[in-house]
């Protein structure tokens, strides 16, 4: 090991960032505006508060102002958990033989297990000082759900969440863990709102969508006086929140003089992956350093490398504020695989339009070697990766690969954003030899994308 940068870097307490970076307001051309499907016109701030907290309505429209103060309250929470360590790996640049320099910033260092903490303790402040009784959310894999459910236990507010079915059946300890927090946990579709009993009735035998999970979510707030939804990815205003990832990644390199080449990390709809290049990106953006910056997805919800950039709604049920992004089709139904995290139709409307200037690049990886890598990963670094953090791990192994190929000497940055301990049925089966990988055919994405909204 080299004497001058340490195995693990730490920021003292009182380096933890006192602001959220903004990256839209550096972004010369912004995001596309969200549109009311009923009037086709953006939204406005009366409009959105009616689904979101006013505060976070207020984020979610914020283009201009780069830096957001962040309340107190949040930042003493951060502090039970935050700074997170920056990660020389060592033992996996010598195991792979190459000569470049890997790090990651991980973010698992708390109950729920994963980056969601960051952005869930945020909004559930603003519903909290709003005088709200309660959320709803949907989950994917559970870290989003596990996460808001410690925020809303923290600040004394219900808390209602939609999970995927698929992941519901595949992961009931995480399940668990939100039951243990006070959230009621409803696997989703349900036949509990309108909006779950019409897709159950178009896709009986579905195993769920993050689409799905969303519009009974959305219906639930809505229809129960004293709630307001809550996204843990997509929107603006979670990629905010999540830019402390990023921000304190870049204090800590700068602070050993660390320059990433390369910066990694995996892409369901867009929340880690946006809040640790923000403010990496910004400094591009200004013309001050230059990265290159890769989103993996996986090839069984391709929404970047196979999608359109189009105006779409964000849930499948058809009730949500339409946004531009790369999208499959908001009626497009992923296979149950394992990072369930990542099983969503579109992508960020931040990283779309950055994806869209060329200044990020995609890939697809398929499950079976994303699993392989995390199998490598854990065993050589000794942490059990999340199923959706290993695609950049995935990611970061091949680039490493070709550096030992070419002889360059890169520095490669991606994020580790969960752990897998919650994951062992998925484990298990790439064990057994059992797991499969599945690709949509283009028949299959052409059939949900011919479904979009025709909004210029």
């Amino acid at each position: 090991m080299s004497n001058n940068i340490p195995y693990k870097i730490y920021l003292d307490e009182n380096e933890l960032p006192k602001q959220w970076y903004n990256v839209r307001a550096d972004m010369e051309k912004k995001p596309s505006p969200l549109v009311n499907p009923a009037s086709g016109k953006p939204m406005t701030l009366d409009e959105l508060s009616q689904v979101f907290c006013r505060e976070l309505a207020a984020q979610e429209l914020n283009d201009t102002d780069a830096y957001i103060d962040i309340p107190e309250e949040i930042i003493n929470f951060y502090k039970m958990y935050r700074p997170s360590p920056l990660v020389r790996a060592y033992y996996l640049e010598k195991a792979l033989g190459t000569p470049a320099k890997i790090y990651y910033k991980f973010e698992g260092n708390n109950t729920s297990g994963s980056h969601k903490l960051n952005s869930a303790i945020a909004q559930a402040y603003y519903a909290k000082k709003q005088g709200l009784k309660g959320v709803t959310t949907e989950t994917g894999a559970g870290q989003w759900g596990t996460a808001l459910s410690m925020a809303c236990s923290y600040f004394d507010l219900d808390c209602k969440v939609y999970m995927v079915k698929c992941s519901y059946e595949q992961k009931p300890f995480r399940r668990e863990v939100m039951r243990t927090y006070g959230a009621n946990v409803t696997p989703s579709p349900s036949d509990t709102t309108e909006v779950g009993r019409k897709i159950l009735a178009k896709f009986p035998d579905t195993n769920g969508s993050l689409g799905c999970a969303i519009s009974e979510a959305v219906e639930a707030a809505v229809s129960t006086e004293g709630y307001r939804y809550v996204l843990g990815s997509v929107l603006s205003q979670v990629l905010l929140h999540q830019s402390i990832i990023g921000m304190e990644t870049m204090t800590a390199c700068d602070k050993y003089g660390i320059k990433p080449d390369v910066i990694i990390g995996c892409a369901g709809g867009g929340s880690n992956l946006g809040g640790l290049i923000s403010p990496f990106m910004g400094r591009k953006l200004r013309g001050e350093a230059d990265y290159q910056f890769i989103a993996v997805e996986p090839a069984s919800c391709p929404s970047l490398t196979r999608g359109v950039y189009a105006y779409d709604f964000c849930d499948t049920g058809a009730i949500c504020p339409l946004q531009k992004m790369y999208t499959l089709g908001s009626n497009f139904m992923p296979s149950p695989s394992h990072a369930g995290g990542l099983r969503y139709h579109g992508m960020s409307g931040i990283v779309s339009e950055l994806y869209d200037q060329g200044l990020i690049e995609a890939k697809s990886v398929e499950q079976t070697s994303v699993f392989e890598a995390a199998t490598k990963f854990a065993r050589i670094e000794g942490t059990l990766p999340a199923p959706e953090s290993s695609h950049a791990i995935k990611a970061a192994i091949d680039e490493a690969l070709r550096c030992k190929e070419t002889g360059e000497e890169k520095t490669i940055l991606f994020g580790l954003t969960g752990t897998g301990y919650f994951d062992m049925y998925a484990y298990q089966q790439y064990n057994d030899g059992t797991m499969s990988d599945y690709i949509p055919t283009d028949e299959e994405i052409k059939n949900s994308i011919d479904t979009l909204p025709n909004i210029k």
